[in-house]
């Protein structure tokens, strides 16, 4: 089953077992079944010639999710190796009832060992689930540092055990699954914080169990899709001229720091920006022209020489290279004053964090769009990257609710808030990307983009996917020492597909 586009809570996917078992009629026994023979489809796929499971079971429903599994794995031919990583006497309910009847089917529980993990090809993790809030206790922890030590590829069941379903925190010793099948509805935890790097690949199925309406199961996230693309740039009428696609002004370029703007201004051209402009200290004027020389370059001094400039501008962009300067507060100051639609990084957001903390109150506008990483959001917040890292969802609607607009929290998993909207999840990127000048490459991304679909909202959103996408392709020869220049190189071919 496709991944779908929402993304959920665990309370809220908690509320959608008891929709189906209390107004759909649907038995929780049943559900737990669907669980199990997903999960042995999904292992199959991904494993076609695995002959032999080991199945750790907990003590709660993904327990049971793993005793039903294992009842249906050994009735297809499989050699399964059930290991208890808790007391089975303790369960009750329906994992009580997937229990006895995976015995009544002939099949053995043994208490854990970890000698047995390596008696099957595959581990399967169905240890915890998505209940778990705190730390990982110890008997369970040593349980999963067997697991992720037994050299044996797992396939985690619902939630890699150790990881919170929602902020996709590891509570101490966590699975390291290669692939996570998930159920009923997607959890947020999964894609976000150390989520992706827990579940591996995430599968899906819904069980049969159709999300309702209302804003009891309004979804935490949304997934930007590659079809967003399309829909901020669609195809160019024959008859079109450069300045049918947005004048952009990218401010930037302090003194010694021309590289910041230059990326950014070739990023804003490859994503199909009509004309481009920067705007730099006057030493670094020679330094951008003859990096890029389909850029225009204005040396300014002072902010009344981008007078001219902005007045032309459909889209102005602050911060690439900006410093934090006498003459970097002015002209942010002067931008600021400017109703012309607005793309803000690098120090712009220091100069504004500043101000928020020195006045007590941070400016908001409706119509700019904020791209901080987790340390300059934590400046913007006064707080600190750790916990801005610790709860992304959470650091996302503190920023949208106090500065306006569209903020672009950047990082693995970056996410994408506007005020009265889902926030978008972008899924795809790599850690190659962790070098310098991948921030101004995105900057001029989004800001080419809003150039040519003038909504905030929809150009961060497919300016992040375009960005990551990109990173993606340059990528393809490894990702160890790759360049901000090349993942602009492949702006072109993205934004054309």
């Amino acid at each position: 089953m496709a991944l779908p586009v929402a993304l959920y809570s665990a309370a809220q996917v908690r509320a959608l077992d008891a929709y189906a078992i209390g107004r759909l009629g649907v038995a929780g026994y049943t559900l737990m079944k669907r669980a199990g023979e997903a999960a042995l489809r999904y292992l199959r796929t991904r494993w076609p010639t695995c002959h032999s499971v080991v199945i750790v079971c907990g003590g709660g429903n993904n327990g049971g999710d793993g005793y039903v599994m294992a009842r249906f794995a050994q009735a297809a031919g499989l050699t399964v190796t059930v290991l208890a990583g808790s007391d089975p006497a303790a369960l009750r309910g329906d994992a009580r009832q997937a229990l006895e009847d995976f015995r009544a089917s002939g099949g053995a529980v043994s208490r854990f060992d970890p000698e047995q993990l390596t008696a099957g090809e595959v581990i399967v993790d169905a240890l915890l689930g998505t209940g778990l809030v705190s730390a990982v206790r110890p008997e369970a922890a040593h349980v999963i540092r067997m697991m992720n030590n037994a050299g044996r590829p797992i396939f985690a069941l619902d939630v890699p055990s150790g990881l919170d379903a929602d902020a996709g925190v590891a509570l101490g010793e966590t699975v390291r699954a290669d692939c996570t099948v998930t159920f009923v509805a997607l959890k947020t935890g999964l894609f976000v914080g150390d989520g992706p790097e827990h579940a591996g690949t995430v599968f899906f199925d819904d069980l049969e169990v159709p999300v309702p309406e209302g804003s009891e199961f309004a979804p935490q996230l949304e997934r930007i899709l590659e079809g967003e693309i399309a829909a901020a740039l669609p195809r160019r009428a024959r008859a079109a001229n450069k300045g049918d696609f947005g004048r952009v002004l990218i401010i930037g370029g302090g003194i010694g720091m021309p590289g910041a703007v230059r990326l950014a201004g070739e990023a804003c051209l490859r994503v199909g920006a009509g004309l481009v402009t920067t705007a730099v200290a006057p030493p670094n004027v020679a330094a951008v022209v003859a990096g890029r020389p389909e850029l225009m370059c204005l040396p300014v001094n002072e902010p009344a020489e981008l007078s001219e400039a902005i007045e032309r501008a459909d889209v102005i962009t602050i911060g690439p290279g900006l410093g934090r300067s006498d003459w970097a507060r002015a002209l942010l100051s002067d931008v600021l004053a400017i109703e012309k639609p607005l793309v803000v990084d690098a120090d712009a957001l220091n100069l504004i964090a500043e101000h928020a903390a020195e006045h007590g109150a941070a400016p908001q506008r409706p119509d700019w769009i904020l791209t901080p990483h987790p340390g300059e959001a934590a400046r913007l917040l006064g707080s600190n990257s750790q916990a801005i890292q610790r709860d992304r969802l959470g650091a996302l609607s503190q920023l949208t609710e106090r500065y306006g607009g569209t903020i672009v929290l950047k990082g693995a998993g970056t996410l994408v808030g506007t005020r009265g909207r889902i926030p978008g999840l972008c899924e795809r990127g790599n850690p190659g990307m962790a070098s310098p000048g991948m921030g101004d490459v995105l900057t001029g991304v989004i800001a080419g983009i809003l150039a040519q679909c003038r909504d905030p909202a929809q150009a961060a959103r497919v300016g992040v996917l375009v960005h990551s996408m990109s990173g993606d392709s340059a990528a393809r020869n490894g990702e160890r020492g790759l360049l901000a220049s090349d993942v602009a190189r492949e702006l072109q071919a993205t934004v054309n597909r």
